[in-house]
This record gives structure tokens, C-alpha cells and sequence, in this order.
């Protein structure tokens, strides 16, 4: 039995195009693993910690070998315990609207509240990084409005799917599947791209 995590990054609730391809890339996980768990972090429900002063003098303590104190010891509890959440899954599903030609600050903070030595990955001064979470999967569901793959750069630039695919790879998850859906701004029909994610994402939940 594995367990899969769908990390939520839009705010939008019904109206998200996210969030409609990540129900139904759950709904065809679910009936293909009906024993798995599965759950949903909303990064938007209040409950993720800032990464703060506290926070990063924590950081450097852990790199110098040192234990945090006092408000530092404090923060990087808090930074521990969304860690070893995240963690606790083998699976990863990631919904993600383009902001501003990369993603939501919630989901950046989230990376930077994971992402810690000992936690996400490793460093030797010689070798470099190690990312510590091999093994594990993910899906990246991605949207974008204006942005979509041959546009010109008056349409913007794609910094979404490259910096999530190198956070993933960095942290050592190698098994990486994409869903996109980027409107056709020609035709101003969004109903064929939009079909067409979908069954993309029924596809690749299928043998998630």
C-alpha cells in the first residue's frame, strides 16, 4: 500500500483549472488503488510555518553543527514537523497555476520550509548535494493562462515546470510525470486543451 499527497497551490477553490485536473487525476488514482491513502495539503489553510530570521539562523546552526536555541530551536521544530508530513508519503501530486511566470509564493515557501539539511538533502563539501528523498514519485499538474509552449515572449517565459522539476530532481525524486493545460489564445476555445488535459491526467494516474 503506498500513500500519495496532493499539494494543493491554488486559491481558487472551483474555479481553479489546477485543482479540476487534480480531482481527476484522484479520482482515477483512487479507483486504481482503492487501499492507498491519500490526502491533500491546502498550503493556503493557514497552517504553513513562515521561514523567517528564527528560522534561517536555525538553518545555519544545523549546517555548523550546532543545536538551535530558544526561538531558532523553536522554528525549526515547526519546520521539522511539516518536513516529516511531507515525508510520510512515497507519492506526490503537485497542482500548480503559473504566477507571474513561475508559482505561488505559498508553494515557494513551502519548498524553503522542506528543504533542509539532514531533511530534503545532504551536502559533502567534495560531492556537493545528495537529495534524501529517493524513491519516491510525483506528478506535476500544471496551468498556465497566457503562457504556452511556441508563444513568443511578449506571452512570458516558463519558470514553473523547469524550477518544480529541478527541486524534485535536486531532492531526489527521479520518477517525474507532467500534466499541462495551456489555453489556445488563437482559436479563444479552451474546451478542446482543457478535454485533452484531463484525459492526460487520467493517463498518467492510471499507472502512477
Amino acid at each position: 500500500m503506498s500513500r500519495l499527497l496532493h499539494v494543493s497551490a491554488s486559491p481558487r477553490g472551483s474555479r481553479s483549472e489546477s485543482l479540476a485536473l487534480a480531482a481527476t487525476f484522484l479520482d482515477t488514482y483512487r479507483e486504481h488503488n482503492p487501499l492507498d491513502d491519500v490526502d491533500t495539503l491546502d498550503l493556503w489553510d493557514g497552517t504553513l510555518p513562515d521561514f523567517g530570521p528564527a528560522a534561517a539562523a536555525a538553518k545555519m546552526a544545523v549546517f555548523a553543527g550546532e543545536q538551535p536555541e530558544g526561538a531558532a530551536a523553536e522554528a525549526w521544530a515547526r519546520a521539522t514537523a511539516t518536513f516529516r508530513r511531507f515525508d510520510s508519503y512515497d507519492r506526490y501530486l503537485f497542482s500548480v497555476p503559473m504566477w507571474n511566470a513561475g508559482i505561488p509564493y505559498v508553494l515557494k515557501q513551502f519548498i524553503d520550509v522542506v528543504s533542509q539539511p539532514g531533511m530534503v538533502f545532504s551536502f559533502d563539501p567534495v560531492e556537493g548535494y545528495s537529495g534524501l528523498l529517493t524513491g519516491k514519485k510525483a506528478a506535476l499538474v500544471l496551468t498556465s493562462a497566457v503562457y504556452g509552449p511556441g508563444r513568443g515572449p511578449a506571452f512570458g517565459s516558463d519558470f514553473q515546470a523547469p524550477y518544480l522539476r529541478d527541486w524534485l530532481a535536486w531532492a531526489g525524486v527521479s520518477d517525474i510525470e507532467e500534466v499541462s493545460f495551456r489555453p489556445d489564445l488563437a482559436t479563444a476555445d479552451a474546451a478542446a486543451g482543457r478535454e485533452r488535459a484531463h484525459e492526460d491526467a487520467r493517463r498518467v494516474a492510471a499507472k502512477f
